[in-house]
């Protein structure tokens, strides 16, 4: 419980927050008035955010599947519309199987996914960004999973190949032309490789399917978020890796899901 819990105090954070343009002015002064510790340090995490700093880099965390996900600065912020991923993949995983969160980032997927499936899962996430291991290694302590830090499949243990159950690969998407277009807290404070997808936005996510049939068991699945837009071209790199793929849509999240299957 915050020592913050005067009214004016409260006000006087919302207020600074909606100056801001904080459009979620009066949430996002909770939470910082429930983590700050001392005055001071209320009054630095308020301006980092009124700086246009992402909430979840300033209090340290994000609230991700009914989980708590530490995000430290520069980490890409795990999204709600990827809670539709995790759910996705929850319905195509049994208990004990082997599931790997490809450019893990936060390994905030792998954490949500295994703490909804019944019985134990034997986790492994690997990412090309030292800080987001760094993240993902915390996030996944509970699970007892390995994090590997390298890009893609490089480097994962040779053993996997061939047993993958379950592979979330929360590929970038962003076309490399539309990332000004960004909102500040992404574009200007996570970073650059967790956004940009190449001219079309689906250069990681060729690359990814291209060797998943290598590492996938038989019956393995591979589940990626991608646009709307993007949907039937993504749809189409699955099937040209070889995979069977299916297109799953969220309306309340606005979350589009590949589950790419080895048959």
């Amino acid at each position: 419980m915050s020592v913050f819990s005067s009214s004016r105090l409260r006000s006087s954070v919302v207020s600074r927050l909606r100056a801001a343009g904080c459009v979620f002015a009066e949430d996002e002064a909770r939470i910082l008035l429930d983590a700050a510790a001392t005055p001071a340090e209320l009054a630095v995490m308020v301006r980092a955010r009124a700086e246009g700093r992402p909430l979840e880099h300033v209090v340290g965390w994000a609230e991700f599947g009914g989980l708590r996900i530490a995000v430290d600065a520069g980490v890409f912020v795990p999204r709600r519309r990827s809670e539709f991923l995790v759910e996705t993949a929850a319905g195509v995983t049994p208990g004990g199987a082997l599931v790997v969160d490809l450019c893990c980032g936060s390994g905030a997927l792998a954490a949500a996914l295994a703490a909804r499936v019944r019985g134990p899962v034997e986790v492994y996430a690997a990412d090309v960004d030292a800080a987001a291991v760094a993240c993902a290694r915390r996030n996944l302590a509970g699970t007892g999973g390995r994090v590997f830090h390298g890009d893609l499949f490089d480097p994962l243990p040779a053993a996997l190949r061939g047993r993958i159950d379950v592979l979330l690969a929360n590929v970038p998407y962003v076309p490399t032309g539309d990332i000004a277009l960004l909102p500040a807290e992404a574009r200007v404070h996570e970073a650059r490789p967790a956004l940009d997808g190449g001219a079309d936005g689906l250069d990681v996510l060729r690359r990814v399917a291209a060797e998943t049939p290598q590492w996938l068991a038989p019956g393995g699945s591979l589940l990626f978020e991608t646009s709307e837009r993007q949907a039937p071209a993504a749809l189409a790199v699955a099937g040209a890796a070889g995979l069977e793929a299916v297109l799953g849509w969220c309306e309340d999240r606005d979350a589009t899901v590949v589950t790419a299957t080895l048959r």
